[in-house]
């Protein structure tokens, strides 16, 4: 299934770091990065988690929330987010069922060897909940300057 900016974002119920449910649903009269990522502490993914807690009230000031998404357990979670001291939640797909969803289980290689993995992307979901960005290419170090360049313009 492929996810077009415009269309609906798929709903989804995922547990963070604390065990504490939440749904797209939830978040509705906001906006939403929901931002999918390979795996806890691992260099890209340390430094795009840190970039984005650095800047989580920049987020706020747009009406946005910032939700990190991988196949990694609460468990590590928890520990990637006191590790690093996040500002943000972290939800766990252990199931892939989102990861899916919203089509970023892919196969990929290293080293000539293939493999299934989340691929770094990221969707920008607007108040009603339609999609309204998808990146695509994600670089951990510019990402957020340029979600939030994205959020300044989408609220002129």
């Amino acid at each position: 299934m492929s996810i077009t900016v415009g269309s609906k974002a798929p709903a989804f119920s995922l547990p963070d770091q604390n065990g504490d449910k939440h749904s797209l649903a939830s978040y509705k009269g906001k906006y939403v990065l929901l931002y999918f990522y390979p795996k806890d502490m691992t260099p890209g993914c340390t430094i795009e988690a840190r970039v984005m807690s650095k800047n989580i009230k920049e987020f706020a000031k747009y009406n946005a929330v910032v939700l990190g998404v991988s196949v990694d357990s609460c468990a590590s979670h928890k520990k990637f987010e006191g590790k690093e001291k996040l500002t943000f939640t972290l939800l766990s797909d252990e199931d892939k069922v989102v990861v899916d969803k919203y089509d970023v289980w892919r196969e990929k290689s290293m080293f000539g060897k293939k493999y299934m993995g989340a691929v770094r992307e990221s969707f920008l979901i607007d108040p009603t909940g339609g999609i309204i960005k998808h990146y695509t290419n994600v670089n951990p170090v510019t990402h957020t300057k340029e979600v939030l360049g994205d959020l300044k313009g989408f609220q002129k």
